[in-house]
């Protein structure tokens, strides 16, 4: 039996070969009726495949793109048991004998999150994000990993998440853009087109959405000219460079921080209003308006585009 991952299935992605002759590997985050929402089951299945890519020689490039109508729209804020993007992998105690949360077991299953996007980060394959839709919160982290990033114009990039708690890896934002954009996107949680994310530089290139499919291949393709390994030499070389300017320690410290605000008074809030969208039976749409409505974006964004 092969052990290609084109050959494996997964619950939760699609793998395909595109470009010449089948040089570029693609990975599509396949769980359109949730809008790709992140799961543990999702990111587990992602990181197997992303492990046998990167064994695999003639994968000269990797793109990651999402199934439906958008990239990602974030973690599975409503996940079943077990599921949820704070979930561990290991059997860590997440509460104490009167079922209160701990901070260090939140915190140990953040990172193990993490360590899947830092792998994503270093994997000694180039990969390219192809954004569509939205990329919000734990979405907009796991395309920031990517060494490229393509968008439609029309693209939403953003955290919205840092309305309840922070960004566990801090989107790598001030690695990629300036002091006053990332200080603005930050402290709002807003989010940006794709066409100003290319102006900011949080994104390589902005094309128009019935083109990025084409030009996210053709820009992978040219790309992978190079051999596998060349590039993978290409990329751990320039990897350095931003390891020295403590990508590590700083993801670290960020995800250390979003297990912190889990305690903060805002966190407190909307966690109480998750609880009263769900006893109401409004369920998570009720809660996000709340989050969102003194903003005015997202959800009053979407249904001005009904309207």
């Amino acid at each position: 039996m092969s052990n290609s991952v084109y050959d494996k299935e997964y619950e939760f992605l699609l793998v395909d070969k595109v470009g010449t002759d089948g040089r570029v590997g693609r990975l599509t985050l396949n769980r359109p009726d949730k809008m790709n929402a992140l799961s543990q089951g999702l990111l587990f299945e992602l990181n197997d495949a992303l492990h046998r890519l990167e064994a695999d020689y003639e994968t000269r490039v990797i793109i990651l793109r999402g199934a439906g109508r958008t990239f990602s729209a974030g973690y599975d804020l409503t996940p079943a048991r077990g599921e949820g993007a704070d979930a561990v992998i290991a059997d860590h105690k997440m509460v104490d004998d009167q079922g209160r949360r701990l901070v260090m077991g939140i915190r140990t299953g953040m990172q193990q999150i993490t360590d899947i996007h830092m792998y994503f980060w270093n994997m000694a394959k180039v990969t390219i994000a192809q954004i569509h839709g939205y990329a919000l919160a734990g979405g907009c982290e796991l395309a920031m990993m990517a060494d490229l990033v393509v968008a439609a114009d029309d693209a939403q990039l953003g955290h919205p998440g840092n309305r309840f708690g922070t960004s566990r890896t801090g989107v790598i934002w001030p690695l990629v853009m300036g002091m006053r954009a990332t200080k603005e996107l930050y402290y709002t949680g807003s989010s940006v087109s794709g066409e100003r994310a290319e102006e900011l530089g949080m994104i390589n290139h902005a094309w128009p959405k019935d083109e990025l499919e084409e030009r996210t291949i053709d820009y992978a393709d040219n790309l992978a000219n190079l051999t596998s390994d060349h590039l993978a030499a290409l990329k751990q070389n320039m990897n350095r460079f931003y390891e020295n300017m403590g990508i590590y320690s700083s993801v670290r410290s960020s995800t250390e921080y979003d297990a912190f605000s889990a305690f903060t008074g805002q966190a407190y809030a909307w966690q109480d209003k998750m609880a009263e969208a769900k006893e109401s039976g409004e369920g998570l749409k009720a809660a996000l308006a709340w989050r969102d409505g003194p903003y005015n974006d997202y959800r009053a964004r979407n249904q001005k585009a009904k309207d």
